[in-house]
Parts: C-alpha cells; sequence; structure tokens
C-alpha cells in the first residue's frame, strides 16, 4: 500500500515481493489486483522455483524477474518494481541519475544506473537487474521504470520512495541548469555517516 500512497504506481502497475528468510518462500502481489481491492489472502506464496504453495490468483507477470533476482543475490529478500514518473522520465531517455545531491549519496552511494531495454514475462528483466544495479539497491530498466531490491520488502519499498525522491528534485534542477556530481571521495564518505551514524544506531 505504500506504492500508492507515495505516488510510485497507476492502477494495477508495479509490485512488490518479499523473501522468507527461513523457508526461502516468496510473497508476491497477484496480477492485474487494484491496490485498493488487494487482501492479505490473495498474495501468493511460491518457491523460488515458482511454483505456486499458496494462492488462487495469477501471479505478477514480473514473477520470473523477481525469482531470477533472489536466485542470483542471496542478500536481496525483497524486490520493487514502479513506474514512479519522474525516476520513469529518466528510464526513457535511457539516462542514470548521477549524484548531484547528498540524499542519493546516502541512499545509493553512487550513481542510479539505467540498464538496457527488456522485455516483460521471463526471466529477461531479472537478468538487466541483475547485470545492471551494480552495489546500488535500485536500477532503472531502458523504457520501462524502476526496479530496487533491499534486505528485505519494506528497505525495498524505501529505495523506490527515495529513488523517485531524488529522480523529481534532479529533474528541476536541471530545468534551472546543470548541476555539479559530487565528488566519488565525498560521496563515499556521505554514505558511510548515512550507514553507520545517522539515526538511532
Amino acid at each position: 500500500m505504500e506504492l500508492p500512497r507515495n505516488d510510485l504506481v497507476k492502477w494495477t502497475g508495479g509490485n512488490v515481493s518479499g523473501r522468507d528468510t527461513e523457508t526461502g518462500y516468496v510473497v508476491i502481489k497477484p496480477s492485474g489486483v487494484k491496490y485498493e481491492d488487494l487482501r492479505p489472502e490473495q498474495l501468493i506464496v511460491i518457491d523460488v522455483s515458482g511454483n505456486v504453495l499458496e494462492g488462487d490468483l495469477k501471479p505478477s507477470s514480473d514473477t520470473a524477474s523477481h525469482l531470477y533476482i533472489y536466485r542470483q543475490r542471496p542478500d536481496v529478500n525483497g524486490v520493487v518494481h514502479t513506474h514512479s514518473p519522474y525516476a520513469t522520465a529518466f528510464a526513457a531517455v535511457g539516462k542514470p541519475i548521477p549524484v548531484y545531491l547528498t540524499a542519493i549519496a546516502d541512499e545509493f552511494g553512487g550513481p542510479i544506473p539505467c540498464g538496457g531495454f527488456a522485455l516483460i514475462g521471463s526471466e529477461e528483466i531479472g537478468r538487466v537487474v541483475v547485470e545492471s544495479i551494480g552495489s546500488s539497491p535500485a536500477v532503472l530498466l531502458k523504457n520501462h521504470g524502476v526496479f530496487t531490491i533491499g534486505k528485505n520488502a519494506e528497505t525495498a519499498v524505501k529505495a523506490a520512495v527515495m529513488v523517485e525522491d531524488v529522480a523529481r528534485a534532479v529533474w528541476l534542477a536541471l530545468q534551472l541548469g546543470q548541476p555539479d556530481e559530487i565528488p566519488a571521495e565525498e560521496v563515499v564518505k556521505l554514505r558511510h555517516r548515512y550507514r553507520y551514524e545517522y539515526g538511532q544506531q
């Protein structure tokens, strides 16, 4: 419900999944169900091979890609896909989001990369995500949208919220002029402070 609440999706677009660290089972949104109509019992439980364990509805059309990411990245237990407008505008033109803001350094530790184009419905999107995301929790997919990952579904959702927030600020900045990138050595310092000193440790 955080996706429509943060204006990251419209109607039935986008999806979220989470992997249980004990069983390895994945819970994912069903395909084509409006968020306001979604109930917990409609979520689909599957194994990483795609076998449906619980649920009567068809799982998300991005299921194969989510599962590919989980199989390749044992550190990832949450995946989110959105078509949030500002970030997707960068994806539409195949451009990464440079580190123009301290918030980008904090949250992403570097530029938000943009991977290539891939068709929906198979593992291909997952392959592009894994190949392109690097150490970032987020990647843009050319002509498509945003994928984010995290240690659980909530951290992946937070990354998706922050991608759109910084994409909007960067787009606005570009209307005023050409921002300067933060030097790489400063990005490292900002990321370290945010991860290990910021907030209640």
